[in-house]
């Protein structure tokens, strides 16, 4: 997607005070319903975590986190790019029990990421994980979350619908589960986001399951760091987005390492050096509950919603000056 891509046709369907209004709608709404869907407590949670811990996520692990010193600490900390770590030991810490867990505001930076339609160095999300139990870590345990998490996305659409008629989006609740090698083999020759438009266009909503594990022609559909996600546990829920005719990811999600997938991950990712640190030591000693977890994007909830064709018509960020002056040419109110 190029820095802005504009719908034909597109116009606002809003002025700014009832975008702002129905914004925080959708997010008060969606915290309410998700998080009775899923038996989660919200809970506080860090914007900066010390370098030395592991805790902040690598993402695809190429990812430069903000880093600076602390002169009080005399400690290297870094502002979080997410906290697919961090919640795992905030269960332990707090003592939720196997089928309850958190759920929190997660703001981070990421100042490597390049900015489109979609995409802002600033990530707004909500953050979740839950306990559960050794016998859970299945697919079918995995699927019936995605559709919990579906039907919650639905259920507050159809209540923003109701508040604000000129909106009009019906979300598909029959969720397509597929693996990136079984998608690979139904849409042969399509890669990476041509293999995900194809899919959205053709089911509506898809899960995307087993991302970061090599597939048959020797790369993974997309990266994923080693020590959070199972990479035969794991996926993207993906929706069909009318506005930009392109596929739309909500939630990066999954069953979370255990001890085995952990020491194997990391190897085929050679990046065993990762068990020196306390969270992956933790891991392996079987201190850490089993989870699974995942993000769920805010603005890009929002942007789904209220059928906006670019993020920062839903959330403050940084951007580039000529998609600033481009957007607004086009009738396009950048926040």
């Amino acid at each position: 997607m190029k820095k802005l891509f504009i719908p034909k046709g597109y116009k606002q369907n809003c002025d700014l005070i009832t975008n702002q209004k129905a914004i925080k709608f959708v997010k008060d709404n969606f915290e309410k319903v998700f998080a009775e869907k899923l038996n989660l407590t919200r809970v506080s949670a860090p914007l900066l975590v010390f370098s030395d811990t592991g805790l902040n996520d690598d993402l695809s692990g190429v990812e430069r986190a903000v880093r600076f010193d602390v002169k009080e600490l005399g400690r290297d900390a870094e502002i979080v790019q997410s906290l697919a770590k961090w919640k795992r030991t905030a269960l332990k810490k707090y003592g939720f029990s196997r089928g309850y867990g958190l759920y929190t505001d997660m703001n981070a930076i990421r100042r490597d990421d390049d900015v489109d339609n979609v995409h802002s160095i600033y990530v707004d999300q909500w953050d979740w994980e839950r306990v559960i139990s050794r016998e859970d870590r299945t697919i079918d345990y995995l699927k019936k979350v995605v559709l919990d998490i579906v039907k919650a996305i639905s259920e507050v659409n159809e209540m923003t619908k109701k508040e604000f008629p000129f909106l009009t989006l019906t979300v598909n609740e029959n969720v397509k589960f597929i693996t990136a090698e079984q998608a690979r083999k139904e849409c042969p020759g399509l890669e990476g986001k041509q293999l995900e438009y194809a899919l959205t266009k053709k089911y509506g909503t898809v899960f995307l399951m087993q991302i970061g594990k090599k597939l048959s022609n020797g790369k993974p559909h997309d990266s994923r760091a080693p020590d959070y996600d199972d990479w035969d546990l794991n996926g993207d829920i993906l929706f069909y987005n009318e506005v930009l005719d392109a596929p739309f990811e909500i939630s990066s999600m999954g069953i979370r390492v255990d001890e085995k997938s952990l020491l194997e991950q990391l190897k085929q990712a050679n990046a065993e050096n990762k068990l020196n640190f306390t969270y992956h030591k933790q891991i392996v000693s079987g201190e850490l509950p089993l989870t699974i977890g995942g993000g769920i994007g805010q603005s890009r909830l929002c942007m789904y919603i209220l059928q906006k064709a670019h993020i920062g018509e839903v959330q403050s960020s940084l951007w580039p000056e000529e998609v600033e002056i481009e957007a607004l040419k086009h009738g396009i109110n950048i926040l």
